[in-house]
């Protein structure tokens, strides 16, 4: 994989993709919730996705969250900082290897969407961030997620997704102040991502996921884009009961994480193994594109 991504190779590889909607209709039309799953770029290694990434498109999964790694952050759990920590010790997963990756395998996807997760410390805040900006909407990302941005730079940062033309997403608690709840609903334009609690990911509400109705309602009035639910959700059984608090796709994170981390400690083929998971957490009534 190329260590640097050019604006050229970039544009010439996307230029019949603009970024679609993420899980399109999935509560509209009263269906099982929409599934985004997230990995770190480089865990499994960067050859290995991209195998892996077309299996989720065949699947019917809705959305891959991709972080570029970064270590030790203070939200997430073991498992997933273990992961971060495998890819960065393998090299080769910084921001414009993930951007190159994308730029490979977006052409070839039909219903998966691509969230690129960056934090601010890590991979953006030595670069222009509206030049980096276009950059990632001309890598043929979907949407992206800027992990610990500074809030004195959210405008900015909102300004510069807009003239990319690059949808943004959004996050907030369940527990949040009702105006952060507000502010982070208007200002999504790919997704809300509902943190069902505060802690550290992999760790489940106690009230369960379902228990999240009231507040997806009213995150409703602020917002017509789709509203996901991620921390703590790992089977299919939390997946449909975040469908029942009304929200439109779950994320999981974790559990994703982990099922890579068992197949490549058991020297079990990655995509496979995963595939077997991502069957295991997709609602039986989901549908698949053929």
């Amino acid at each position: 994989m190329p260590s640097h991504t050019t604006a050229g190779t970039l544009a010439a590889s996307t230029a019949a993709h603009a970024p679609a909607p993420f899980f399109p209709g999935r509560r509209a039309a009263g269906g099982a919730p929409g599934l985004a799953l997230f990995l770190n770029a480089g865990d499994p290694p960067l050859p290995v996705l991209r195998d892996l990434v077309p299996m989720l498109d065949e699947e019917g999964v809705d959305c891959l969250e991709l972080a570029v790694p970064f270590p030790d952050s203070v939200t997430d759990g073991p498992v997933v900082r273990r992961s971060a920590r495998r890819a960065l010790d393998r090299g080769g997963a910084g921001l414009d290897d993930v951007l190159a990756f994308i730029a490979d395998v977006r052409p070839h996807l039909s219903h998966l969407r691509i969230a690129l997760l960056a934090d601010w410390s890590h991979s953006l805040k030595h670069r222009d961030l509206a030049a980096t900006t276009r950059e990632i909407a001309a890598s043929g990302a979907d949407g992206l997620l800027v992990h610990a941005l500074p809030p004195r730079l959210r405008a900015e940062h909102l300004e510069s997704a807009a003239a990319a033309g690059l949808p943004v997403v959004t996050t907030c608690y369940a527990k949040s102040e009702p105006e952060t709840r507000a502010l982070a609903a208007a200002h999504a334009s790919a997704y809300l991502y509902l943190v069902a609690h505060y802690g550290r990911s992999g760790t489940a509400p106690a009230e369960g996921h379902a228990a999240l109705a009231r507040t997806v309602t009213g995150l409703r009035a602020h917002t017509d884009s789709p509203i996901a639910v991620g921390f703590g959700v790992s089977t299919r059984q939390d997946v449909e009961a975040v469908g029942a608090a009304g929200a439109d796709a779950a994320i999981i994170g974790s559990a994703a994480v982990a099922a890579v981390e068992r197949a490549q400690e058991a020297g079990r083929d990655v995509t496979g193994a995963f595939r077997e998971f991502v069957r295991s957490v997709l609602p039986e009534e989901a549908h698949r594109p053929a």
